[in-house]
């Protein structure tokens, strides 16, 4: 895709206001998807080892032991931080996450709004309480009669919409779409690699789909993006057009495994999903552990 018919396609996909939170009745009828109660997690674990994919590991170090401590009860405490905005560890991204051309969504200026203390726009807190509704797996892999994808690959508009059909599981407004390129199957089975290199993910125009369909959220296992890049100077064009374009959270580097093997035993593409953002003000996204609920 050429710069200018990315350009193209970044002010036909523009808006200038939120699409909204998912709708009360939407959340309910999500809920009402809830059957047997099984429930599975997409977050990845905790990653402090240091790989071809994981360039800044996240920390996790105990700052009280019991051997220390006044007479009883004894308590062990712990510290965790995390440079979470990489390829290791499932997050969300907020609004003031992406520029483009030097703008967030909406058109605000990022130089205006984001400083050494952080957002004052767009924050992940705005997404509080947190992403509730249907969630639609499209498992693009399975799909194709793969494992996975190759990074590289890159999945279009009428792959989703197919993958939709084909499951039957149509798309519908407030939907949460987390679509599965088996990028961590590779991984387990492969061993690690640079994602910010080569990854599999969306075409651009794929994002149509999510806007003809009045998507909420897009998820994956990688982050979305297929690399190298179809848009010459432009290194994450999904992310581009989600969340400046479109203004729609987008939540990276979830782990799709189970929850591919549990659709595809109950022949269910659809169920209540739940992600809960921490309440860091001024942040621009957080580590988060999304469930989907059968």
């Amino acid at each position: 895709m050429a710069r200018d018919e990315f350009d193209a396609l970044f002010r036909q996909l523009c808006r200038d206001r939120l699409p909204g939170p998912v709708r009360r009745s939407q959340r309910a009828t999500a809920a009402g998807l809830v059957r047997s109660g099984e429930v599975v997690a997409m977050g990845r674990p905790w990653d402090s080892v240091p790989g071809p994919d994981n360039r800044r590991p996240a920390l996790h170090q105990m700052t009280e032991l019991a051997d220390v401590t006044a007479p009883e009860p004894t308590v062990h405490k712990d510290f965790i931080a995390s440079d979470y905005h990489g390829k290791s560890q499932t997050h969300l991204d907020a609004l003031c996450h992406v520029a483009y051309r030097g703008l967030l969504f909406a058109g605000v200026r990022a130089r205006e709004v984001l400083s050494s203390q952080g957002a004052s726009y767009g924050a992940v807190t705005d997404l509080l309480p947190g992403l509730v509704g249907r969630g639609v797996l499209l498992d693009v892999a399975r799909l194709r009669g793969r494992d996975w994808l190759e990074p590289g690959e890159a999945v279009g508009g009428p792959e989703l919409l197919a993958c939709a059909d084909e499951q039957g599981s149509p798309l519908g407004p407030g939907d949460i779409l987390l679509v599965r390129t088996g990028h961590l199957a590779r991984r387990r089975r492969l061993g690690a690699w640079d994602a910010d290199d080569l990854s599999a993910g969306l075409h651009p125009s794929a994002m149509r789909v999510l806007e003809e369909s009045q998507a909420s959220a897009l998820g994956g296992d990688g982050d979305s993006d297929a690399r190298p890049s179809p848009v010459n100077g432009v290194h994450s064009p999904i992310h581009v057009l989600a969340v400046t374009a479109m203004g729609l959270p987008l939540i990276d580097n979830m782990d799709l495994e189970a929850l591919a093997e549990t659709c595809a035993r109950t022949s269910r593409w659809e169920f209540l999903f739940v992600a809960a953002p921490l309440n860091i003000p001024r942040a621009t996204g957080c580590p988060v552990n999304p469930l989907a609920v059968f």
